[in-house]
C-alpha cells in the first residue's frame, strides 16, 4: 500500500501556497501604496535588521512568556488536581477560569501595569492567556483515566490521592501535554499585547509599536513574522518534550495511521 503523505510535506505545501498567494497579493490588488510588502522585501529587512537590533527585542519578550507559561500553566494544572481531590471546589475554579478565560486582555492590561510593576504585567497577562486551556485539557486528562484501574487502587484500600498518583496523572499526559503545546503561542501573544502598555524598554510589542509610528511598514511585517517563528518555536519545543514523554502516543497514532 502507499504510505500517506507526511505531515512534514502537508506543512510544507502549506507554506509554499501561503507565500505564492502573499506574493501574488503583494504585487496585484494590496501591492498599491505602504499596504503589503513582498515576503522578500520582508526577508531581507530582517536580515538587514539583524541580531543587533532583534536580539534584545526576543530576549525580554520571551522571558515574560517563559515566566508567564510557568505560572499559569503551574496553577492550572495545580487547581485540575484540586478539582479531582476535592470536587466540591469544581463548580468554583471552573467558574474562575471561564471568567479569565472570558476577560479581555486588552481591558485587563491596564488594570495589572496599575498593580505590578515592571514587566511583571506582561508575564501576568502570558499566564492569563494560557491558564483557561491547560486546565481544560488537564481536567479532559485527568477524567480519562481506566476505570477498571482505579477500581483496582481501591480495592487495595486506596484513595483519592493514591488513584491520582498512580492512575490519572498518567492517563492525563497526552491530553495535558497538548494543551502545554496550544499553551506556548498563547503566552507569547499575551506578553506581546502587554508590551503595548508600553511599561518596558524592549520587547516585540514594543518595537512593533515603534515601527506602526514610523510608518516602517515592511519592518512592522518582519517583526510580525519574527514573532510568529518564536511562537513557533515554543510550540514545537513542547511538542518535542511530549513526542518522548508519551512515546505510548506516538505509537498509538502511527498504528492507526496505517502503513
Amino acid at each position: 500500500m502507499l504510505r500517506p503523505p507526511s505531515a512534514w510535506a502537508g506543512g510544507a505545501a502549506g507554506i509554499v501556497v501561503l507565500l505564492a498567494a502573499w506574493s501574488l497579493l503583494a504585487t496585484t490588488v494590496l501591492g498599491t501604496g505602504d499596504g503589503v510588502p513582498t515576503p522578500w522585501a520582508v526577508v531581507s529587512k530582517i536580515f538587514q535588521d539583524g541580531w543587533t537590533f532583534y536580539g534584545p527585542h526576543i530576549g525580554q519578550t520571551a522571558d515574560e512568556a517563559v515566566r508567564g507559561y510557568l505560572l499559569g500553566n503551574g496553577l492550572a494544572l495545580a487547581c485540575a488536581v484540586l478539582v479531582l481531590l476535592v470536587p466540591q471546589l469544581e463548580r468554583l475554579i471552573v467558574q474562575l477560569a471561564v471568567a479569565s478565560y472570558c476577560l479581555p486582555i486588552v481591558a485587563v492590561g491596564p488594570i495589572l501595569s496599575l498593580v505590578l510593576d515592571g514587566d511583571k504585567p506582561m508575564a501576568a497577562m502570558a499566564g492569563l492567556s494560557v491558564f483557561f486551556t491547560t486546565l481544560v485539557g488537564a481536567l479532559m486528562g485527568l477524567r480519562s483515566a481506566d476505570r477498571a484501574s482505579l477500581d483496582l487502587v481501591r480495592a487495595y484500600g486506596g484513595g483519592r490521592w493514591q488513584q491520582m498518583r498512580r492512575v490519572r496523572l498518567v492517563a492525563a499526559l497526552p491530553s495535558t501535554l497538548a494543551a502545554l503545546k496550544i499553551a506556548a503561542p498563547a503566552a507569547l501573544l499575551g506578553a506581546i499585547i502587554g508590551e503595548y502598555l508600553g511599561r518596558v524598554d524592549n520587547g516585540l510589542g514594543i518595537a512593533m509599536t515603534i515601527s506602526q509610528q514610523q510608518l516602517d511598514v515592511t519592518r512592522t511585517w518582519g517583526i510580525a513574522l519574527v514573532s510568529g517563528a518564536v511562537a513557533g518555536v515554543g510550540y514545537g519545543a513542547v511538542g518535542l518534550v511530549a513526542r518522548f514523554a508519551v512515546p505510548w502516543s506516538r505509537s498509538t497514532t502511527v498504528e492507526g495511521g496505517g502503513v
